[in-house]
Order: C-alpha cells, then sequence, then structure tokens
C-alpha cells in the first residue's frame, strides 16, 4: 500500500522546501535558552540574561508579523533574504558583544535586532497551500 505522503511529495520542489522548513525550523527553538546559557555562562548574570531572552521574545512577537505582512506584499524571495541577513547580522553581534563584554545596552540592541527572523513555518505553510 503506497503512503500518503507520496502525494505529497511528488509536487515539483516539494522535497527541496519540505527539508529547508525543516532545517529553518531546529535554531528558532533554542534561541531563548541559548541567550539564557551564553549570557549566564560569561557574565554569570541571570537577571540580564533572562531580560535579554525576553527581549528577543518580545520582539519576534512584534516584528515577526511585520516581516510576514512584508513577505505577503512583496514575496518570499524579495523579503526573506534581507530579513534574514539582519537577523544573522543580529546573532552575530550578539555573540560578540558578549564575548568582549560590551555595555549592556549593546546586548538589548543585538537581541531586539534577532526578533526580524522569518518565520520559517508560515513560508512553508504558504507554498504548501499554494501546491
Amino acid at each position: 500500500m503506497s503512503s500518503p505522503y507520496s502525494a505529497i511529495f511528488a509536487a515539483p520542489g516539494s522535497r527541496g522546501f519540505a527539508a529547508a522548513g525543516f532545517v529553518g525550523r531546529l535554531p528558532l527553538s533554542m534561541m531563548g535558552i541559548g541567550i539564557v546559557t551564553m549570557i549566564s555562562e560569561l557574565s554569570g548574570r541571570y537577571g540580564l540574561a533572562g531580560a535579554l531572552s525576553a527581549a528577543f521574545a518580545l520582539s519576534a512577537a512584534v516584528l515577526g508579523p511585520q516581516v510576514s505582512r512584508l513577505v505577503d506584499r512583496h514575496g518570499q524571495r524579495r523579503v526573506l533574504r534581507p530579513a534574514t541577513a539582519l537577523a544573522l547580522t543580529a546573532a552575530a553581534g550578539l555573540l560578540l558583544s558578549a564575548q568582549q563584554r560590551w555595555p549592556d545596552w549593546t546586548l538589548f540592541v543585538f537581541a531586539a535586532g534577532l526578533g526580524c527572523v522569518p518565520s520559517v513555518g508560515s513560508m512553508v505553510r504558504a507554498r504548501w497551500a499554494a501546491i
């Protein structure tokens, strides 16, 4: 008996974006706990670590829908590349500022910048709906 998934994956390109969606979802679930672990290990300041994780979560709650709105208006290709580049820059800045012990406000700026990370789940669902 054939698997019901064989019909789904018969569509052209479906395997590629399903794999990309799987890989793209992996880091998002660990970002908050990663921030807490990194900051508490480097500085011993659990309050700061929690505040940075909260700043990231709030920023994602505010900026995520805005990124999705831009995707709906202009398409995934035009929006996701710059949004991903901005999120990667913010992540690198957060890592660098924590390691170099820059002032706390820089940590908050970069944690908030991480909030523009695209919602991979929404992007993959949009592509499945098109199929």
